[in-house]
């Protein structure tokens, strides 16, 4: 890994000690600036558990990804930095219940302060900007939305509450450490599997300070705080703006295949 580069990419010019105030910057950094997205899939890249494979797309062609990739490679920058981390596997929510295992990447930190261990996590969509500590303390994103991680021993569920509503629990996860290469089985059903919503539908969503934007199918989803703003995308030219514009994704020869894909 080029770990110069892979900073510039998220925009990164801060401290690379293992800090937990480090880890909270990367993080920041890494969530305004690498979007979450699927395209790969409507479009029929095979999308492999492989570091090579995730640093050359995400940073050297400036893409996004899904938890495998966006973890996947974020835990790998962490290493590389001197943190320590675990990939733990979480069961994402669904009709009441929690997903199977490996459904969903994240990562636990230890920075070595005061024994923190915190849950970082760039490759959920919409959850929160900065890492949670294991000890239920709340954390609140720019949108008000606030985030917990209640649960006894290693069994651990994420609960996120938005202004005027309940908590909502998101996944569930244990503290056992997992290699990479167990969630490959996963990353494949996701991929290819009918039943799968990343083969539903094609999107990108990338949070910003204020909120967040997001092009799913063709509609543009600008959230500002609690204001929440649609606009239907109508053209191929229009669409291959938004992707550059908000997102910094240039698909080159293979944007129409998407945008065809777009309109089932």
């Amino acid at each position: 890994m080029k770990i110069d580069a892979y900073l510039a990419r998220i925009g990164y010019d801060g401290p690379r000690t293992p800090t937990a105030d480090t880890l909270r910057q990367l993080h920041r950094a890494h969530m305004f600036a690498v979007p979450f997205e699927n395209l790969d899939i409507p479009l029929g890249n095979p999308i492999t558990i492989s570091l090579p494979a995730f640093y050359a797309k995400i940073v050297e062609r400036r893409r996004g990804g899904f938890c495998y990739e966006l973890n996947g490679l974020f835990g790998w920058l962490l290493e590389q930095l001197g943190f320590r981390i675990e990939r733990l596997s979480a069961g994402v929510y669904g009709g009441g219940q929690p997903g199977p295992d490996f459904d969903h990447l994240t990562l636990l930190v230890e920075t070595g302060e005061q024994g923190d261990q915190l849950l970082a996590d760039v490759g959920f969509g919409d959850s929160f900007v900065e890492p949670l500590r294991l000890d239920g303390t709340v954390s609140a994103a720019g949108t008000g939305t606030l985030y917990r991680l209640p649960g006894v021993g290693s069994d651990r569920v994420l609960e996120r509450q938005k202004p005027g509503a309940a908590w909502e629990p998101q996944y569930a996860f244990t503290l056992q450490p997992h290699h990479l290469d167990e969630f490959a089985p996963r990353c494949h059903w996701t991929q290819t599997s009918p039943d799968s919503g990343f083969t539903r539908k094609a999107s990108c969503s990338l949070a910003t300070p204020e909120g967040r934007v997001t092009l799913t199918g063709r509609r543009l989803i600008t959230t500002r705080g609690q204001a929440r703003t649609e606009h239907e995308v109508t053209s191929l030219d229009e669409y291959r703006t938004l992707l550059k514009t908000h997102f910094g994704i240039d698909l080159g020869p293979q944007l129409e295949t998407l945008w065809n894909a777009t309109g089932l």
